[in-house]
């Protein structure tokens, strides 16, 4: 079994197949952790993929000094928090946040803004995740750009395409299954 070092040095190369036997091995370590935090499944899901998209458009910034475990907890932390601004406002409890197994060293705590190298990493796997979704059947697109690119809401979604809150749920797991699929060979074509 390869190791989580050699998966992230080969992530922090490019190799996006690398990143991804990561998320496999750490998805539902983090999915639970989201889920003791929100209470709610499917924000728990999507706080769950949040994190991966940050860790996974910040690799390159992972300190090996760290366990990659702490540096994806802090991520997860951080996108909590942030989750936790848009629902509730500005007031968000550290405390909710903290518990030994994901105790984090202020200097894991880097600052959220990219720089300029960042910020075209970023816009490159924007790019690519955008073109992955424009392959999706029509249907599943719509769902997506709902859910993750304007932010509505299921009980939204499910008003604006008159179907129930279930069947809107239902079809974005089967948009983001074919999302994953889509992402998988991608990456394993590059």
């Amino acid at each position: 079994m390869i190791s989580d070092k050699e998966l992230i040095l080969q992530a922090q190369g490019g190799n996006q197949k690398a990143f991804t036997r990561l998320l496999s091995r750490y998805k539902d370590r983090i999915y639970f952790r989201m889920l003791k935090i929100v209470h709610v499944k499917d924000d728990a899901e999507d706080l769950m993929i949040e994190t991966f998209d940050r860790a996974f458009r910040n690799i390159h910034n992972y300190n090996s000094c760290y366990a990659f475990s702490t540096w994806l907890y802090s991520i997860a932390n951080n996108a909590c928090v942030d989750f936790m601004r848009r629902r509730k406002g500005n007031f968000v409890s550290i405390d909710s946040l903290h518990n030994e197994e994901t105790a984090i060293s202020e200097e894991v705590l880097e600052s959220q803004q990219l720089n300029p190298e960042e910020d075209m990493i970023g816009e490159q796997q924007s790019t690519l995740l955008i073109s992955l979704v424009k392959k999706l059947k029509p249907k599943y697109r719509e769902l997506i750009e709902m859910r993750y690119f304007k932010e509505f809401a299921y009980e939204e979604i499910a008003k604006q395409l008159c179907i129930p809150v279930g069947t809107v749920k239902t079809r974005l797991f089967r948009a983001k299954a074919a999302l994953g699929e889509l992402f998988a060979e991608h990456a394993l074509h590059h």
